[in-house]
């Protein structure tokens, strides 16, 4: 009898334990077993762990395609939604990612930049990217805003740098000094109103601010002569306006330019007035120099011989209106001071400021009879002078055959 207390099945003398629970066949210390050739368990060995690399190679290759699927499907989403933006640097885009900024500290070059009255941080951004002096808006924008005294940068015309730093810029407009003087020309025969308009356009001067001082006599240095009205006392010149200079400085040059040549013309202060009034309705009339002279002396002869004068130009500026939008009806409206059909004598006022020709012609008008003129053909300016009505009468009619001809 045994001792044995527990049975286990027998095991043959060719099995190891492992062929138990279903593995290889290896006899003690993983030793082939009896009988199995130590080559052909090499070669098994070898065959699985091939296997097991193509499964992973396989594994590899699909999960790097799914992570290029993911990153295209998000590329197209973020593309969509910014509206076909290009996310990969060309175009202008690029351009502008790669030259946020500007190193500076700039170079000469550049145009003189005009800050409108009323500009933003952000209009002032597009004129100075526009004109090569900043890299881009952003940049300026940035600047603008980091800086607190950006806020008080004056309008008028700069003179800065080309490819200058944008903080740079912020700080060059801030400075008076780079704000350059402006030409104002005045053509002659220009209007106080026209000539509000054009200081305006060019040095971005309110036109209520000239208004008012145009309405103090005194800051403008205009004569007692003048009668507190300053037409036709604004002389038709080119002026330099330097920077800073407000709407009273702007008119007193030309108030005192109108001063110096009256002067230097030896005409009497008393004539001052006499002697702009006259000229401008010249000025106005006349388009060319050699009828000057004799529409001078035709307005004296008429004023000499108390007539009324008839000069369409005045009635049009007491209406405010050009000369070719007159009709009978207002012709005959004597509640307008400026009707010269119906009041004797020169208008309230000057009608225009008159050039150096014209108030030469008052000066020194061309000796002759003549008491009526007509412009006989609109485009050229051609006139006639007469001194008789029936010849008047008669260039009247060449007058209406060319506007007959020329509707």
């Amino acid at each position: 009898m045994s001792n044995q207390t527990e049975w286990w099945a027998p095991v043959k003398s060719d099995e190891s334990a492992a062929d138990l629970f279903g593995g290889e066949r290896v006899g003690r210390a993983g030793a082939p077993a009896p009988g199995e050739p130590r080559r052909r368990s090499r070669s098994s060995g070898r065959k699985r762990e091939e296997r097991l690399r193509k499964q992973r190679r396989r594994r590899s290759i699909a999960v790097l395609v799914v992570a290029l699927v993911m990153v295209v499907g998000a590329g197209y989403v973020v593309f969509s939604l910014l509206g076909g933006t290009n996310l990969f640097g060309g175009g202008d885009g690029g351009q502008e990612a790669q030259v946020e900024d500007f190193a500076g500290p700039g170079r000469p070059g550049a145009a003189p930049v005009v800050i409108n009255a009323g500009a933003t941080g952000a209009d002032m951004a597009t004129t100075l990217t526009d004109a090569g002096i900043v890299a881009t808006r952003d940049a300026f924008l940035d600047a603008y805003a980091a800086n607190p005294d950006a806020a008080s940068i004056q309008p008028g015309t700069y003179q800065l740098l080309l490819e200058m730093k944008a903080s740079d810029a912020v700080i060059a407009l801030l400075d008076p000094k780079n704000r350059v003087s402006m030409k104002v020309t005045i053509p002659e025969g220009y209007t106080a109103a026209q000539i509000y308009d054009r200081v305006q356009e060019v040095t971005l001067i309110p036109v209520d601010q000239l208004k008012a001082a145009a309405a103090d006599p005194a800051a403008i240095g205009l004569p007692a002569e003048a009668g507190g009205n300053v037409e036709g006392w604004l002389y038709p010149s080119t002026y330099q306006i330097e920077p800073g200079t407000d709407a009273a400085g702007v008119l007193r040059q030309m108030v005192a330019k109108t001063v110096e040549v009256l002067t230097a013309k030896g005409v009497a202060q008393d004539q001052w007035e006499t002697v702009l009034n006259k000229a401008s309705l010249v000025e106005r009339e006349a388009r060319h120099d050699p009828d000057r002279p004799k529409m001078a002396q035709a307005i004296q002869n008429r004023l000499d011989r108390g007539m009324i004068l008839q000069i369409d130009a005045a009635v049009a500026y007491g209406l405010g209106i050009p000369g070719t939008q007159l009709t009978t009806e207002m012709l005959r409206d004597p509640s307008n001071a400026y009707n010269t059909y119906k009041h004797t004598g020169l208008p309230p006022t000057p009608i225009a400021s008159p050039g150096e020709k014209s108030i030469d012609a008052v000066l020194a008008p061309e000796p002759g009879p003549w008491i009526f003129w007509v412009a006989i053909n609109l485009d050229t300016g051609e006139t006639r002078f007469a001194e008789t009505l029936e010849e008047h009468e008669a260039n009247r009619d060449l007058l209406r055959a060319w506007q007959a001809e020329n509707g």
